[in-house]
C-alpha cells in the first residue's frame, strides 16, 4: 500500500497509522477504485498506483502530485463533470466520478 499518511494542510483521523474512515468506492477513468472516507482523491488515486494525475496544456507532459495544498495545477482533473478540479484537497465521496484532464479542461 502507498498511503499518505499526512498532510501539510489537511487532517486525517488516524489509527494506527492508517485512515479509520471506512471503505468507500468511487469510480477514475471508468476504474472502480476502493478509499477509505476522508481521503483526499488525489491520496485515494496514489494508493490505487495512479502517479499521472493530468498533463501540461501546452506541451502535454505528464503531471502528478507536487504541492499537495491546492496552491498549483498539477493535480486538476475533472470531478463529477466539473473540470480544473484541485483533486489533492478534495476529499473522496461516494460513486464520485474522476476523470483524468487533457489540457484546459478536456476530458480524457
Amino acid at each position: 500500500m502507498m498511503r499518505i499518511k499526512e498532510h501539510p494542510v489537511l487532517d486525517f483521523e488516524c489509527n494506527a497509522g492508517f485512515v479509520a474512515g471506512k471503505k468507500i468506492t468511487f469510480f477514475y477513468n471508468d476504474r472502480e477504485v476502493e478509499a477509505y472516507e476522508g481521503d483526499t482523491i488525489a491520496a485515494a488515486l496514489h494508493d490505487f498506483g495512479v502517479r499521472k494525475l493530468g498533463e501540461s496544456p501546452n506541451l502535454h507532459r505528464p503531471r502528478g502530485l507536487f504541492c499537495a495544498i491546492g496552491n498549483c495545477s498539477s493535480c486538476f482533473m475533472v470531478v463529477d463533470g466539473v473540470p480544473n478540479s484541485r483533486v489533492c484537497i478534495m476529499k473522496v465521496k461516494q460513486g464520485m466520478d474522476v476523470k483524468e484532464q487533457v489540457g484546459k479542461g478536456n476530458i480524457l
